[in-house]
């Protein structure tokens, strides 16, 4: 009896552990790729309105694509920051944190929060996959 119980407290234990280690859905796998979504990670960072989350699609440790989440920045000036998103495609994940990437010009806090979220959000990737 005791060993049944230690065991069902050890399965507990590793679903509890398992579930902390996929953080809460930031990190899910579709086939060979693996999507970041920053939604949780980045919830303080406001652009010029909201929270600017995006989701990252890592591939071979290099990022396929980024696109953003829903939110409620004015269309007309968040449509021009996240085409600045298509500057981490191709790039490897290890150098993300140290790229330049320029706000665009009129929808600069719209810009600056994209550029955040997509450095924490492979930051997030780097220390949560395996090397």
């Amino acid at each position: 009896m005791k060993k049944a119980i230690y065991t069902l407290a050890s399965f507990a234990m590793l679903l509890i552990l398992t579930s902390a280690i996929t953080g809460d859905d930031i990190i899910t796998k579709e086939g060979n790729t693996t999507i970041v979504n920053t939604t949780l990670l980045t919830k303080d960072i406001i652009g010029y309105q909201s929270p600017t989350p995006v989701k990252i699609y890592i591939e071979n440790k290099k990022v396929v694509k980024v696109t953003p989440i829903r939110n409620q920045e004015t269309p007309k000036y968040f449509q021009l920051a996240k085409a600045l998103l298509k500057k981490y495609e191709g790039k490897p994940v290890n150098k993300i944190a140290k790229m330049k990437v320029d706000g665009v010009t009129g929808a600069t806090m719209s810009s600056d929060a994209l550029i955040k979220n997509v450095q924490i959000g492979v930051e997030y990737y780097n220390k949560n996959t395996k090397k």
